[in-house]
């Protein structure tokens, strides 16, 4: 009866579920690591929008004081509010 019991496999010590588990296991802890990761790239994405936009308007800005007169006269943001 002894050698009975020591010949049955023991459930966890096959291949087959332990693979499966360290698979389960780093699956999930995968998910949460993209999870984590995209909500990071979307913060840089949008930090990234808004300097880019503040750059912009101070460009512009820039250009709109550098600028004199235009040939009528008039001053260069009104010539351009003309045109928008």
């Amino acid at each position: 009866m002894h050698a009975v019991a020591s010949s049955s496999p023991n459930v966890w010590a096959q291949p087959g579920t332990l693979g499966f588990l360290v698979v389960f296991g780093m699956g999930v802890v995968l998910f949460f690591v993209f999870r984590s990761m995209s909500r990071h790239l979307r913060k840089v994405r949008d930090a990234a929008a808004a300097e880019a936009e503040q750059a912009e308007v101070a460009e512009q800005a820039e250009q709109a004081s550098t600028r004199g007169p235009d040939a009528a006269g008039m001053p260069a943001r009104d010539y351009d509010h003309r045109l928008r």
